[in-house]
């Protein structure tokens, strides 16, 4: 799929918000919280699935959705301490987990904290304010200690996009992969953005040894999950890549393997931003 950032933003609201809402219409979406371990929730919305480390040393939260929305999330964090988050992690650049940056940076006087490479790309996009740039940035990762649990904020390269970053919350063992996981639908690779699919299968590998048959995760996009879910998933980009690569070596052209489809146990996992022909030309052109 040849997609830019620029263009992801762009699009990605519109499509990942309610069904049937316009791009800026987000009036009817209510903010769910899901209680998991210790300190640890999961705020769901319109847009990336938010991750919150709630007690005695306030709110952290892990990605932030869409600046409209940015009220409602604090609403919620509320409920839960604090309508003022100290820390944001963004778990990459996109603007359905950044969007609220600039928002909560100006009214909560929160510290954003991310991957260089996502302050490097939200910083080219001229829409993007700089009290929305993350003003923490590493490399290889951060270690946190908040809430009385241990935060290991862990980048892994050349995946979703080259800015990926994970959260795991070691004592409670809950693991926010942020788009290195979409459940149970074919996940967004930014191939315009450093992300590629041999990287992405590489990372998630990587995160399912990292995880246990007791792991809580907290997938970027869809239901909460569990290592089993993240090795479906995996399973799922597997097969379909040897598919489309075999159907490639034999001389089709990705219109021809879109015409044809993949095998009918992958239908389901079609949704209204990666449809079943984004994921062919995502593999076919990888």
């Amino acid at each position: 799929m040849n997609i830019g950032y620029k263009s992801a933003l762009a699009v990605l609201p519109l499509l990942l918000s309610a069904a049937g809402q316009a791009q800026n219409n987000y009036n009817d979406v209510q903010i769910k919280d899901t209680p998991l371990r210790g300190s640890v929730h999961m705020l769901q919305g319109a847009g990336g699935n938010i991750g919150v480390s709630a007690g005695k040393d306030g709110v952290l939260i892990i990605d932030d959705q869409f600046e409209p929305l940015a009220q409602k999330i604090s609403n919620a964090l509320g409920d839960l301490g604090s309508k003022s988050p100290k820390f944001i992690i963004n778990t990459h650049f996109h603007g359905d987990h950044t969007g609220s940056n600039g928002w909560f940076h100006q009214h909560a006087n929160s510290t954003i904290l991310a991957h260089s490479n996502v302050r490097v790309r939200l910083a080219k996009d001229n829409e993007t304010e700089p009290q929305a740039l993350p003003v923490i940035t590493y490399e290889d990762g951060i270690k946190m200690h908040f809430n009385g649990e241990t935060l290991h904020i862990m980048h892994l390269a050349e995946g979703h996009t080259d800015g990926d970053s994970v959260v795991w919350f070691e004592e409670p063992n809950v693991m926010h992969t942020g788009d290195l996981f979409f459940n149970e639908r074919f996940p967004f690779i930014d191939l315009n953005s450093g992300g590629s699919v041999e990287g992405y299968i590489r990372s998630v590998k990587q995160l399912i040894k990292k995880t246990n048959d007791q792991t809580i995760i907290v997938p970027g996009h869809g239901p909460l999950a569990n290592q089993s879910d993240y090795k479906v998933f995996l399973d799922m980009i597997e097969q379909t890549k040897t598919y489309v690569e075999k159907l490639k070596a034999q001389g089709m052209s990705a219109d021809e393997i879109v015409k044809k489809g993949l095998e009918p146990q992958w239908q389901s996992w079609s949704w209204d931003f990666i449809t079943e022909e984004k994921w062919i030309n995502t593999l076919y052109n990888d």
